[in-house]
């Protein structure tokens, strides 16, 4: 009973991941393709913001790969995408901006940003770690791996947990950025609006990803007492 619904549970939840991944792809490559009105690329966006709230000490590099954007608090880097750093686009901007309001974050001491940071190394330390603990619990019969390897994974929920936040507050500085500096015409900050809000499905289908994995250790656990 408990193996089935388990991995019915991931399932589900595996799809409706998949489902926000596509989604994010799709919307990202529509507005890609519709350029901003006043032609800024996503890095000078990025810089117009920075320098206008005093952030010169933070970086603005540009990365490969797809959809990579992300914000290092540890470098004070802004990175970029090529898509996103190279063109002038309403996606390219949005996801910029986005990007920045992490920056904004850390230069304000936001405290989600400030514990997800903490906890990074033991959400790693989790996630890589469970299996190996799990199998060996398993296989020894010593429930008290089983239990550390669980107690580690937590750490990587809360890690996801706290994401929702910082990635939600972040948008919604980059909606306000770009309303305030006029780097989008309103028209397109609806744009920009679906944009971020596709990607946001992304982490919330992360999250529930995470909290289904745990319930599914839990009640394979269980279903071994």
């Amino acid at each position: 009973m408990y193996f089935g619904s388990s991995y019915l549970l991931i399932l589900v939840l595996f799809i409706v991941a998949s489902f926000a991944s596509m989604g994010v792809r799709s919307t990202f490559n529509k507005f890609h393709k519709v350029r901003n009105m006043r032609g800024l690329t996503g890095a000078q966006a990025a810089d117009l913001i920075l320098r206008n709230n005093g952030l010169y000490d933070v970086k603005i590099e540009k990365v490969s790969g797809y959809l990579t954007d992300h914000y290092d608090p540890r470098s004070k880097t802004v990175r970029l995408s090529e898509p996103v750093y190279d063109n002038p686009s309403i996606a390219s901007v949005s996801v910029a901006c986005h990007e920045v309001g992490h920056a904004l974050q850390h230069a304000n001491g936001y405290a989600p940003l400030s514990l997800r940071t903490a906890i990074l190394p033991a959400a790693q330390l989790g996630s890589q770690a469970l299996w190996p603990l799990f199998i060996a619990g398993m296989i020894f019969s010593m429930p008290q791996l089983i239990n550390i390897g669980i107690l580690f994974f937590s750490f990587s929920v809360v890690f996801q947990l706290l994401t929702l936040p910082v990635e939600f507050d972040a948008s919604s500085r980059a909606i306000k950025l770009m309303e305030s500096y006029g780097i989008l015409s309103t028209e397109e900050n609806g744009d920009a609006r679906r944009v971020l809000r596709a990607a946001a499905m992304t982490y919330v289908a992360a999250a529930a990803m995470a909290i289904g994995q745990l319930v599914r250790l839990l009640l394979l656990n269980r279903g071994r007492d």
